[in-house]
């Protein structure tokens, strides 16, 4: 694979960085204050990914658009009241990054979360500087829609053929097929490898910085 690709597309969360456990207990949270049972972790799981607003309908579907509206704004309050770092980053995600770039890679980050959501997590990390271009679901439409990755690749000026997408959950694989845009999977995150296979990534790895040893060795 070495030389197949030009442009890396990685999702954020889960894929880069350890912070689905804390997504699930935010989503949670904001349900039961607004009386709703608490969802299974998995059940939550599975909607990280898509857009803020389309993962609280997902989950709390018998709320109203108000109430899903109060649980959008209370999960944000709470995901924000923790500090991040590059310490969250899965281990070694950092110098991987660094390693890509410095070996001519494109690199770009597609996400559910919202624009002031990736900013602060970008500044939080030190990686502005490390992607060329990142897309957010405030800003386009929401995954499994391919327009994220449609737009990556035409800043960058590159092919589908050309362009990984690198994900841990459905929706990643889903919008990645949409796009005919190869994809690997990494399950150390919100989906099961059974469940990412279901879409036919090239591969399925436990931790994403298993990608250096079919990049870079």
């Amino acid at each position: 694979m070495k030389n197949r690709f030009d442009l890396i597309v990685f999702d954020w969360d889960g894929t880069l960085i350890n912070t689905i456990d804390w997504i699930v207990h935010c989503l949670q949270r904001a349900g039961e204050h607004y009386g709703f049972l608490t969802p299974e972790p998995q059940a939550a799981k599975d909607v990280i990914g898509l857009c803020i607003d389309n993962a609280v309908a997902a989950l709390y579907p018998e709320g109203d658009a108000e109430i899903q509206k109060k649980i959008v704004k209370l999960y944000s309050q709470t995901y924000f009241s923790k500090q991040l770092s590059q310490d969250d980053f899965f281990p070694g995600v950092y110098p991987m990054l660094v390693q890509l770039k410095e070996s001519g890679y494109q690199l770009a980050v597609a996400t559910g979360k919202t624009r002031a959501g990736l900013i602060a997590a970008l500044a939080a990390t030190g990686t502005k500087d490390m992607f060329d271009i990142t897309r957010c679901a405030d800003e386009t439409a929401s995954k499994p829609n391919p327009r994220m990755l449609h737009e990556i690749m035409q800043y960058v000026q590159t092919t589908p053929d050309h362009t990984l997408m690198v994900g841990d959950s459905i929706h990643d694989m889903q919008m990645a097929r949409n796009a005919n845009v190869p994809s690997i999977g990494v399950v150390c995150g919100a989906n099961s490898e059974d469940s990412l296979r279901q879409y036919h990534p090239l591969l399925c790895l436990q931790q994403p910085t298993e990608l250096l040893t079919h990049f870079l060795r």
